[in-house]
């Protein structure tokens, strides 16, 4: 800081200083000359825009434009003016000092002391655009990006750092200043935002491996004993999941078939008294790593959405290891409502702790995710803040659909589609009619900010963190909604890396259960009887059915004459009735996959679906990979590469008016 800045700031009795230098946009004879303690708003201060026109750097057509989206738009008036390419960055900001009668600092040539941001926090600093600058002969300098919010700010500064002034710098320039100054802090954030008792970030690899190793013992040793009752026990259990969740898919299908036949019927809950007053921000997280294919498209597929510029917000996260897809996207120019938000290396590199680092920076009190590969449709955001204004408090996640848009790749991608139809237009519209909990999926979520920021984000040490938080919100009160949106992405449809998925999926189901399952009593409390037992169902059910399902199909060896241990032994009337129970599952899951890929769309698919029965052995493989991981290395995220086979259709682009009349 100069010299002459520190003798004006120590000689001033009214609490004000000379600025060490003015910034040179427009006439330099109207540029601000002090910083000024903005403690009590000044009356009769210059709207911005009004200084700008002044300056010369906006036009008034612009300015007129800009204050009608304001009215009916939550989103700032400078984002509005920069997004739309209005007004230069510099401009603005200048205007902003000229506003304020303060100076612009530089935050590259005098970087903060990290004392005063310890006293904040650099997650406040990061979430509210401040960062404090310098402390001098009692005063400190606080630099601001959004000064109509200093006042404010204020009340949280500690007292001892006696009168604030303010400075003015762009938001940029703070977040990156803050993030290279406090990174470690703030990528050991972004690790334990979840409670220790909802967190598996306390798995103990040594503990599960005892607790394996002593059932697979107990096991053997039944065998040792008597097949015949190692056999009875095992298939009893894999009889007994197979049936609750043919009856959650066969209960299912009868609310969609009755759905087709009726008018449909929205869920309700405690709706606000006005809903949104504007039409609010919305910042969507795209985590990416490795994607040299994908980055690229991805932003022409996001630029698709015809949501309005100035109030959507889209954070592409990427590893700062990950110079591969920074590399890309510097060569996508992405616009101004597009950024990069590079995340500091940790403890661990899994997306929802990428996510949990990247939220801080997010603007909108919605936060939505993407997948590298998605292609949302184009309303979709209109219908998402639509649903949540109709919504009360309670409703604080909404889900919309998947589907792919390379089914006809190969026979994997068409059994992939096959499954996902059933799954997302029929088992989770029954699981959400039952009143379960609903185990969200990886991609195409929307939240209320607020109510996430409750739950202390996503678990960045599980690996299906979408199916943890879907537990969590249920526990918490929290309600969950499925909205008829649709975001087609790429089916992994090559054998290996789709098992590399699949197996990562289960590892996180696995541990997702095991957590919320250390306190049984506690869980039952928090959820209630019924969502207690769709939870067994959902996830016990499911992980039993991966893992015993070969013991299943050794009773095909009845029918085909071949030995098995319980020939002779079960009498003919049990081996009836199992063979019966195994016939009536198989053509439910062939019966309903008909009724999933009924549509238009899909109608092709129809005669794929027998093939599902050669396609569901493959997820018995992931099964065994994953919980193995579990034991061996419980938080690796087993990467997906995208962009292999991209059919992705060509979608016009649709942009918002840029007239608000």
């Amino acid at each position: 800081m100069s010299a002459p800045y520190l003798r004006l700031l120590h000689s001033s009795p009214k609490g004000t200083a000379r600025a060490a230098h003015a910034p040179q946009v427009g006439q330099t004879s109207a540029l601000p000359k002090t910083v000024a303690q903005p403690a009590t708003r000044r009356p009769g201060r210059k709207p911005l825009g009004q200084l700008l026109v002044e300056m010369g750097a906006l036009s008034p057509e612009h300015l007129a434009m800009a204050v009608s989206l304001s009215v009916r738009e939550d989103a700032r008036f400078g984002d509005i003016l920069l997004t739309n390419g209005w007004v230069r960055k510099a401009d603005l900001y200048a205007a902003l000092a000229l506003q304020f009668n303060c100076q612009i600092a530089d935050l590259r040539t005098e970087p903060p002391d990290v004392r005063l941001i310890d006293r904040l926090g650099a997650t406040f600093c990061i979430r509210n655009g401040v960062v404090p600058w310098k402390q001098v002969g009692g005063a400190t300098i606080i630099i601001c990006a959004r000064p109509d919010d200093f006042s404010r700010l204020a009340k949280d500064f500690p007292p001892d750092w006696g009168r604030c002034f303010l400075a003015v710098a762009s938001e940029d320039d703070i977040q990156t200043t803050l993030v290279s100054l406090r990174h470690r802090s703030l990528a050991m954030r972004a690790e334990t935002r979840v409670s220790d008792a909802e967190s598996c970030r306390g798995w103990r690899r040594g503990s599960v491996a005892r607790y394996a190793a002593a059932l697979l013992l107990s096991l053997m040793a039944l065998f040792v004993v008597s097949t015949f009752a190692g056999f009875v026990a095992l298939t009893v259990w894999a009889v007994l999941t197979l049936v609750l969740n043919s009856t959650l898919k066969a209960v299912a299908a009868v609310h969609f078939w009755r759905k087709q036949k009726t008018a449909h019927v929205d869920f309700t809950s405690a709706r606000g008294a006005h809903g949104f007053l504007k039409l609010p921000t919305v910042s969507i997280l795209v985590p990416l790593y490795k994607e040299r294919e994908i980055a690229g498209r991805l932003v022409k597929r996001l630029e698709k959405l015809s949501y309005p510029r100035e109030l959507l917000d889209i954070c592409l996260v990427v590893e700062e290891d990950d110079v591969l897809t920074q590399n890309t996207l510097a060569n996508a120019e992405l616009p101004r409502w597009m950024r990069q938000i590079i995340v500091p290396r940790g403890g661990v590199k899994t997306k929802p702790r990428a996510m949990n680092f990247a939220m801080d920076f997010c603007r909108g009190s919605i936060i939505g995710v993407y997948d590298a590969e998605d292609a949302p449709a184009p309303d979709q955001i209109h219908k998402i803040v639509r649903r949540f204004s109709e919504r009360g408090p309670d409703v604080a996640c909404l889900q919309g659909k998947l589907d792919f848009y390379n089914a006809r790749s190969n026979w994997l991608s068409r059994c992939f589609t096959v499954e996902y139809a059933t799954w997302w237009g029929i088992v989770l519209p029954g699981v959400a009619r039952a009143g379960f909990a609903i185990p969200l999926g990886g991609t195409t979520l929307f939240f209320r900010r607020d109510a996430l920021e409750k739950l202390g984000r996503w678990d960045a040490h599980n690996v299906t963190e979408d199916a943890d938080l879907g537990i969590r919100l249920a526990r918490h009160g929290y309600r969950t909604e499925l909205v008829d949106t649709v975001t087609e992405e790429e089916a992994n449809c090559r054998v290996w890396p789709w098992i590399k998925q699949r197996s990562r999926w289960i590892k996180g189901y696995a541990m997702t259960y095991g957590v919320h399952m250390r306190q049984p009593r506690q869980l039952l409390r928090d959820l209630g009887w019924w969502k207690f037992t769709g939870f067994q169902i959902l996830f016990l059910g499911s992980l039993s059915q991966f893992l015993l399902a070969p013991i299943l199909w050794t009773f095909w060896a009845f029918p085909l004459g071949l030995p098995h241990p319980l020939r002779g032994v079960v009498p003919n009337e049990l081996l009836i009735v199992l063979g019966t129970v195994f016939m009536a599952t198989e053509l439910l899951t062939i019966t309903v996959g008909i009724q999933a890929v009924s549509n238009a769309k899909h109608r092709w698919l129809r005669f794929w679906v027998p093939t599902l029965h050669f396609y569901y052995p493959l997820a018995s493989l992931a099964a065994m990979k994953g919980f193995v991981e579990i034991v061996t290395k419980p938080f690796y995220w087993d990467k997906t590469q995208h962009g292999e086979f991209d059919d992705a259709p060509q979608v016009p682009v649709i942009h918002p008016p840029s007239n608000p009349a």
